[in-house]
């Protein structure tokens, strides 16, 4: 921009601010207190439903949404303020608000997702679920995702419009192990069940209500298979099970218990053969 240009910006520009300074300066501050009302308000809001029981991304929502109509609706009347048509402008937004919203629709759709999922509560942070394949503890339900955690530390992140409508198994905070363990047909059944129960009451990990559930299961080739099937939080799942299979191999070895391994009785039914 050369002197020229520049000198005719700035005889355009001093009448312009002489003439509506009052109204930009009156538009400015009209801005400022919008900003300030609308972190009082969302401070305030943020108390109010902190003393309800609602989600986390819930009052995050609410609170974004009233702290950012607060703004707008100052944005607004500082514009007419200075003395600006804002009906094209609402035009404009209505018209840009439709074509965004059809390039977002996955976006769009997982939002509304999240708030379902949210409201309705199926499963909570925490609890152990299993959806479209995965599984995992739940670890964060925000607006658009849901997050899962594996032991290995590894996370799921879920798509929330991947969640609603399909079928969900809960598990809930705590999860029953499923152990199978074969003994000799000769074995004292009665004994040996009593063994089980006595570990597994010894074992903090494993809770006590609901109670275990310890039986014969089926009859198998070689064994008496006999089912154990504890309860644990879900934290300790893997850590449970594995002390109890090492329980088990030590309690029956301990009380001469013999747990068979797969065999075979091959007879030969002409052991001598034919001879010429």
């Amino acid at each position: 921009m050369d002197t020229t240009q520049a000198s005719q910006w700035l005889d355009k520009l001093i009448p312009y601010l002489y003439e509506n300074g009052p109204k930009l300066l009156g538009a400015v501050a009209v801005v400022f207190a919008g900003v300030m009302a609308s972190g009082f308000v969302a401070r305030l809001m943020q108390r109010w439903l902190d003393k309800k029981d609602l989600e986390p991304p819930v009052k995050m929502l609410v609170t974004r949404i009233t702290r950012l109509f607060i703004i707008a609706f100052a944005i607004v009347i500082a514009l007419g303020t200075c003395g600006i048509n804002i009906t094209p402008m609402v035009a404009m937004l209505g018209v840009a608000g439709v074509g965004i919203g059809l390039a977002m629709q996955g976006v769009l759709g997982n939002l509304i997702c999240g708030l379902v999922i949210i409201f309705t509560k199926p499963f909570r942070v925490g609890e152990y679920i299993e959806i479209i394949g995965c599984t995992g503890l739940v670890k964060t339900i925000d607006l658009f995702t849901t997050v899962l955690a594996h032991p290995d530390r590894s996370l799921v992140i879920i798509p929330n419009r991947k969640i609603v409508g399909e079928v969900l198994h809960n598990y809930g905070t705590i999860r029953q192990q499923d152990i199978i363990v074969g003994v000799a047909y000769d074995t004292n059944l009665p004994a040996a069940i009593a063994v089980i129960n006595g570990f597994l009451a010894n074992n903090p990990k494993v809770l006590k209500d609901p109670a275990p559930v310890v039986a014969v299961s089926d009859f198998g080739d070689s064994s008496i298979n006999i089912l154990v099937k504890p309860w644990c939080n879900v934290a300790d799942y893997r850590a449970t099970g594995a002390e109890i299979k090492l329980a088990l191999v030590e309690a029956f070895r301990s009380n001469k218990i013999q747990i068979p391994f797969p065999q075979r009785e091959v007879r030969f039914l002409n052991p001598g053969g034919n001879k010429s």
